[in-house]
């Protein structure tokens, strides 16, 4: 990624809303940044998918935490699945959850570590229009402070698929729970508001 000017300094020269023009009002504050949210979308409806071969709906840790930081978000987890770690299963499933009317924002856990049957990047990967690598780096800056440098075996990622952003979270409770509450209920309204507009 080139980084050739400092981030700092993008409030004062209007910050570029998505569709490479900046908007600065000559007070330093930008157009942009008053409107932040203006595209959000209201209640999102999530699907909340975990992809293990040895959790059931009674023991889903982390699809549990996942639900419960949406539902306290003021959102819905309006489908809930358990899934066995295969890769066209994954990609069939996350294929089609986006294709729901009812599905706003999808969230995997599980299957994003480096052992052999870690297959979830792999399979929701290709079927991302955009990626959103500041997802996985926030993420795995945030979990340092937990895990330390066991982050490097983590390859949380997200993006955008067919104007709905998927976000693939590691499976334990701790890291699903630290990537619903602290980034993606956050983030999941506005993203898929920019997502969809025409």
């Amino acid at each position: 990624m080139s980084d050739d000017h400092d981030h700092g300094d993008e409030h004062h020269h209007g910050h570029d809303d998505g569709d490479g023009h900046s908007h600065d009002h000559g007070d330093g504050h930008s157009h942009a940044d008053d409107d932040h949210h203006a595209h959000d979308l209201d209640a999102l409806g999530y699907a909340v998918v975990t992809v293990s071969t040895s959790r059931s709906h009674e023991d889903d840790p982390a699809g549990d935490a996942i639900e419960a930081a949406v539902a306290d978000a003021g959102d819905e987890a309006v489908v809930r699945e358990i899934i066995a770690d295969d890769f066209d299963g994954v990609q069939e499933t996350v294929d089609r959850l986006i294709d729901r009317d009812d599905v706003d924002c999808v969230v995997t856990t599980g299957g994003t570590g480096v052992t052999p049957d870690d297959v979830t990047v792999e399979a929701v990967t290709p079927l991302f229009d955009k990626e959103l690598p500041g997802f996985g780096e926030l993420f795995r800056s945030l979990s340092r402070e937990e895990i330390g440098t066991m982050v490097v075996g983590t390859r949380a990622t997200a993006g955008v698929a067919d104007g709905v952003p998927v976000f693939c979270l590691p499976g334990s409770e701790n890291a699903a729970r630290l990537g619903s509450e602290a980034i993606i209920v956050e983030e999941a309204g506005h993203l898929a508001g920019l997502a969809r507009r025409e």
